[in-house]
């Protein structure tokens, strides 16, 4: 049987092929995707060939998306058949130059029972497992397909509010020594950033993005303040947390300058370059700078159940970030909303 995919034939073109739909294994489970979300600064990358240590073309695109078990293996426990689940993926599509950029953009995609295959001791690469099955979950009651595939972002971010020292593990309340951060990038990203820090407490938020549409929503989520690039001009010692949610070096050097002593510089957005130049002598005599170039699955699995509870209760929603559909063929439309600075978060459907 065949199924749509959405392809990068080479960088810069986006096309949509037909693919045999993928035979799920014991231990995993075939999704029919209902709700497929770019992912702005990785699937962007991806199509213009700069992503790191993703090369190889043609590819199967897409990581965020949510779906419905039409099937499962005999040994993978978590999954029954009409269960939402998300952060399905394939990667062999049984033609020979067809790589998964992750995989996730088709019509059907396959998710893997990580706790079955631990439990049988299989959970490494030589029986098929790989990191992100640790996150690939059944959805808790009361989430929708939309707010499913946003939380393929939100738990990430969340996660990385761990990894940033802002959120300790296990903790409901933030760092007590983390009060003032500043966020750089208006994107998803960090407007989750800043949303999520407002909803925990934090008292005192800022965003920086040139554009400044994005100004709006950051105040509508809380924002104590937001800045052009241009307008940031801060002393030293400044910020508990400073977070780069695009991926920058100017934006990290600029961060160097004003982090306080033994405060904390989060990169999360990925940076494209192999080798960064800092400024080390800009900043305090000691400060933590942490590269998020991938994420701490735990964390992210653990994010699954606060972030229901928002989504729930009517705290965070899709709808708060969605400003475009298309369906799947119309993605080279997507792209161009895009970049075009449009779009904040855009879902697509088969």
């Amino acid at each position: 049987m065949k199924m749509k995919a959405i392809v990068i034939p080479e960088p810069g073109k986006i096309e949509v092929r037909e693919v045999e739909v993928p035979k799920p294994g014991p231990y995993q489970a075939l999704v029919k995707v209902e709700t497929m979300a770019l992912c702005n600064s990785t699937d962007r990358k991806l199509v213009e060939g700069h992503f790191p240590g993703m090369e190889t073309y043609p590819l199967v695109l897409g990581h965020e998306n949510a779906g419905i078990v039409v099937e499962k293996g005999e040994k993978a426990a978590c999954f029954k058949v009409g269960d939402r689940v998300l952060g399905g993926m394939v990667f062999d599509f049984g033609v020979p130059g067809l790589v998964g950029g992750w995989g996730g953009f088709c019509e059907y995609v396959l998710v893997n029972d990580h706790d079955a295959m631990a439990r049988d001791g299989i959970a490494d690469a030589a029986h098929g497992w790989y990191d992100s099955c640790i996150i690939q979950n059944v959805l808790p009651e009361g989430v929708g397909a939309d707010e499913a595939a946003l939380l393929c972002t939100w738990r990430e971010v969340y996660g990385g509010l761990g990894d940033f020292g802002i959120l300790p593990d296990g903790c409901t309340s933030p760092n007590p020594d983390v009060k003032k951060v500043l966020v750089y990038g208006g994107g998803p990203v960090g407007l989750s950033f800043v949303k999520f820090m407002k909803l925990l407490g934090i008292p005192w938020v800022g965003l920086v993005d040139g554009n400044v549409r994005k100004h709006a929503k950051a105040l509508e989520f809380g924002a104590d303040a937001v800045f052009t690039p241009d307008q940031v001009n801060f002393p030293k010692e400044s910020f508990d947390v400073i977070v780069d949610a695009v991926g920058n070096e100017a934006i990290v050097n600029a961060a160097i300058g004003m982090i306080r002593l033994g405060g904390t510089i989060g990169v999360y957005g990925v940076i494209s370059q192999p080798v960064l130049t800092l400024e080390k002598g800009k900043g305090p005599y000691h400060f933590n700078l942490i590269v998020h170039q991938w994420p701490t699955r735990r964390r992210e699995r653990a994010a699954m159940g606060p972030l229901a509870d928002w989504i729930r209760a009517g705290k965070l929603s899709a709808a708060e970030f969605v400003t475009h559909r298309f369906p799947a063929p119309k993605i080279a439309d997507a792209f161009a909303a895009l970049k075009a600075g449009e779009a904040l978060k855009i879902l697509m459907t088969f």
